[in-house]
């Protein structure tokens, strides 16, 4: 079966929004784990600034951290003052740059076909060169900080990102937001020889 030429960017658009998935990753100081390990307060950090206000402004920072809470607070870590010396104190970054993906469809797919007749189509195969699709997205990174209450040091760190939906209603932009940092501390606190 050859794949209609006028299909093809429609296929694309499909495929792509479908593998619009959450990429998490996290890093951790070795030597800090048995201290992670004893962590039970927590702080947040000041909110951070930075140039883009589509990141940093009060309503990102407010549901960044609400979700963060959430998921602390039900494993157990209690949030309290920075004044009362929590055992870690939370921080949050964030940013949206430009991305642009290619892919090469070739112009056949599906079962065998007979090189002198397509069914499918009802008349000859004609040969089709493959092409190439160039396609321009905004990819949001939300970074979480964990710095050691005492030394002050940063003792892990995760990360989400996600192709952005610039169309997306306010309520699935919080829920991609929520489901970010919620697959961010899935990997919080580290487990040694996890990855």
């Amino acid at each position: 079966m050859r794949l209609h030429p006028r299909l093809a960017p429609l296929l694309l658009a499909g495929l792509f929004m479908a593998c619009a998935s959450i990429n998490v990753s996290s890093n951790y100081d070795p030597s800090a784990v048995q201290e992670i390990d004893s962590f039970k307060t927590y702080a947040w950090l000041p909110q951070p600034e930075g140039g883009d206000k589509r990141v940093y402004n009060p309503i990102i920072g407010n549901q960044v951290m609400k979700a963060a809470d959430d998921v602390l607070q039900s494993r157990g870590y209690q949030k309290v003052d920075a004044s009362a010396n929590p055992d870690f104190l939370m921080g949050w970054h964030g940013s949206i740059q430009d991305r642009l993906e290619a892919d090469t469809v070739n112009g056949y797919y599906g079962y065998p076909y007979s090189p002198l007749w397509d069914p499918f189509w009802g008349g000859p195969v004609v040969a089709a060169a493959p092409e190439t699709y160039v396609r321009e997205y905004e990819e949001g990174t939300i970074l979480l900080d964990v710095v050691d209450g005492k030394s002050k040091q940063l003792v892990w760190r995760g990360k989400a990102q996600s192709e952005l939906n610039e169309n997306a209603s306010a309520e699935k932009q919080q829920k991609k937001l929520t489901q970010s940092v919620d697959k961010i501390l899935e990997r919080f606190p580290p487990k040694p020889g996890k990855k």
